[in-house]
C-alpha cells in the first residue's frame, strides 16, 4: 500500500510543479527548436520528405556519439542534484548585494527610500526590466572571459567545451561550482543595479510574458537550447545586436582563429565593443570539442564532475608551492 502511495505523491508533486507558466514556457521552447530547425532543413535539404526531415534533427553520427551519452547522463544527474546547490544561490546573491547597496546609498546621500512610493508604472517597469537585463548580461560576459583567460576558472569552463557534438541539452554542460561562481559574481553587477532601484522603488516587479517571467523568455529569444545544436540559424540584421545561434557556435569551435572569440549571451555588441567578435562565413560548418592531450576524458561522469576538480586543485596548489618557494628563507637571530 505504501508503495502506490508514495509513486502518486511523487506524481502529485511534479504535476505541482508543471504550473501554466512553466508548461508554456517548455511549449515556447519546442516550438522555437522546431521552427529552427525545419528554417534550416528547408534552406539546405535538395530533397524535402518526413524521413529527410527526421535524418537532418537527429542525424546518427550525431545522437550515436559519446559526447551525446555523456550530455544525456550528465543532463540527468545534474538536474538530480542542482536544486540541493542552486536553490537559494541566484535569488540570495542578487538581493544580498542589492540590500548593502541600498543601505549605502541611502547613508551616503541621506535619503529615506523609497524616494518614488507607491506602485510603480508601466514605463518604470519596463526601464527596470530593460536595465536589469542588460546587467545580467555584461555580468555574464565579463565572467564567461574570465573562465577564458584564468586557468583555474578554463578547468571547470572545459566540461562546457568539452562536448563534441551538440544536442541541445549541451547548453546545461556546466559543472556545479561553475555555475555556483557564475550565480555569486552575477550578484555583484545585477545586485547593485537592483540595489540602485530598490533605492528609488519597494515595488519592482518584472514584466512577465503570457505570465513568463523575463528571463526565461530571454533564454527562449536567445535560442539557447538551438544555439547547442547543430541547427545554423542566423538573425541577419539582427545579430548586431543578438548573438545568433550560428555565431555562438562559433565560440566552441577548436579552430584557433575562434579562440575567445563571441562571449556574449543575449547581446553580441558587447562582443563588438570589447573587440571579442567573429563572424563566421554564413552556413560555415564547425568542429567543437578541446585540442588537447586527456580531451576524450570529458566524457564521462567522473570526467565531467571529479576531474576538473581535481586539476583546478592542481593550479591553485602549484600557485601556493611557487609562492612558498619565492619567498625568501630568513636565517635564526643569533
Amino acid at each position: 500500500m505504501s508503495g502506490p502511495m508514495s509513486i502518486a505523491g511523487i506524481i502529485e508533486r511534479i504535476l505541482d510543479k508543471l504550473s501554466g507558466s512553466s508548461l508554456l514556457a517548455a511549449g515556447l521552447l519546442l516550438l522555437t527548436a522546431l521552427g529552427s530547425a525545419l528554417i534550416a532543413y528547408w534552406r539546405t535539404a535538395e530533397r524535402k520528405s518526413f524521413r529527410e526531415f527526421f535524418d537532418f534533427v537527429f542525424p546518427n553520427e550525431i545522437v550515436t556519439h559519446p559526447s551525446a551519452r555523456a550530455d544525456l547522463l550528465f543532463w540527468i544527474t545534474r538536474k538530480a542534484i542542482m536544486p540541493f546547490l542552486m536553490l537559494p544561490a541566484g535569488v540570495t546573491f542578487v538581493v544580498g548585494v542589492g540590500y548593502a547597496t541600498n543601505r549605502t546609498l541611502a547613508a551616503l546621500f541621506q535619503v529615506q527610500p523609497p524616494l518614488f512610493p507607491g506602485p510603480p508604472g508601466a514605463v518604470t517597469v519596463v526601464i527596470f526590466t530593460a536595465t536589469m537585463l542588460i546587467a545580467y548580461d555584461i555580468s555574464y560576459y565579463l565572467y564567461h572571459v574570465a573562465q577564458h583567460r584564468f586557468p583555474f576558472l578554463w578547468e571547470l569552463h572545459k566540461v562546457h567545451h568539452s562536448a563534441e557534438v551538440m544536442v541541445g541539452i549541451t547548453k546545461d554542460r556546466v559543472h556545479p561550482l561553475d555555475e555556483l561562481m557564475n550565480r555569486a559574481w552575477d550578484g555583484v553587477i545585477p545586485g547593485i543595479c537592483f540595489g540602485v532601484w530598490t533605492l528609488l522603488s519597494l515595488n519592482l516587479v518584472e514584466v512577465t510574458i503570457f505570465g513568463v517571467n523575463v528571463y526565461v523568455m530571454r533564454n527562449i529569444l536567445m535560442m539557447d537550447f538551438v544555439r547547442h545544436t547543430h541547427f545554423k540559424i542566423s538573425f541577419g540584421p539582427l545579430n548586431n545586436i543578438v548573438l545568433c545561434p550560428h555565431w555562438h557556435q562559433l565560440h566552441h569551435s577548436v579552430d584557433p582563429r575562434h579562440y575567445d572569440k563571441n562571449f556574449g549571451l543575449l547581446f553580441s555588441f558587447w562582443d563588438r565593443l570589447f573587440g571579442t567578435l567573429c563572424v563566421p562565413k554564413p552556413d560555415e560548418d564547425f568542429r567543437f570539442g578541446l585540442m588537447e592531450r586527456g580531451a576524450r576524458d570529458y566524457q564521462s561522469l567522473s570526467g565531467l564532475y571529479v576531474l576538473p576538480l581535481k586539476k583546478m586543485w592542481g593550479h591553485i596548489a602549484r600557485r601556493f608551492r611557487r609562492r612558498a618557494s619565492s619567498e625568501p628563507t630568513r636565517s635564526p637571530q643569533p
